[in-house]
């Protein structure tokens, strides 16, 4: 869509790709701390599974692009069936506010966005930690993990934004972040 001087939304994504989006170091939820922020919302993640690496700006000037949506929510897909659906936008805006928290430049590792009710149930045949309703399987989930903050530093960054469920899995390493009801949990 472009506007009257012909720039699309998304044409102006090269101009704020290398724009370094600061801050205030204080938080009520993420979509508050968000919307301080500034005009620019930014994830950047890599798949180990697959390979595959996301650096986006999917958010300008109060409102979502659709295109960047649709690239995340590919990149986040369930990689087992390769089945791909939308996910919720909140739950990226807390993986962002958390990771602009932690002040690290190195992208998320994803180890689990969206899953099919049947990957779901694979999952849980292996582990007591997968719920039978998790909210991956409405794609308002993400695992995610980085090599320069430990499980208990992004816990404690996400968990500040109090905007979903956190959940702590030291000994898998990895954090869960959804955009469900604040709580949390894990040891």
């Amino acid at each position: 869509m472009s506007g009257k001087n012909g720039v699309s939304r998304r044409g102006l994504l090269g101009v704020f790709a290398a724009t370094l989006i600061t801050a205030a170091p204080t938080c009520s939820n993420a979509f508050g701390f968000l919307r301080g922020a500034g005009d620019v919302r930014r994830i950047r993640m890599y798949s180990g599974r697959t390979g595959e690496s996301l650096d986006t700006i999917y958010w300008i000037e109060g409102e979502y692009i659709p295109e960047a949506l649709n690239e995340i929510s590919y990149f986040m897909r369930d990689w087992r069936s390769d089945e791909v659906k939308s996910i919720d936008p909140r739950t990226i805006d807390i993986a962002a506010a958390s990771h602009r928290l932690l002040e690290v430049d190195e992208p998320y590792m994803l180890l689990s966005g969206y899953r099919t009710k049947k990957t779901n149930a694979m999952l849980r045949e292996g582990s007591r930690g997968v719920a039978k309703n998790s909210l991956h399987i409405q794609a308002k989930a993400a695992d995610l993990r980085l090599r320069a903050r430990s499980v208990a530093q992004i816990y404690r960054a996400a968990s500040a934004c109090e905007a979903g469920g956190v959940g702590k899995y030291s000994r898998s390493n990895f954090v869960h972040m959804d955009c469900g009801p604040v709580r949390t949990w894990g040891g």
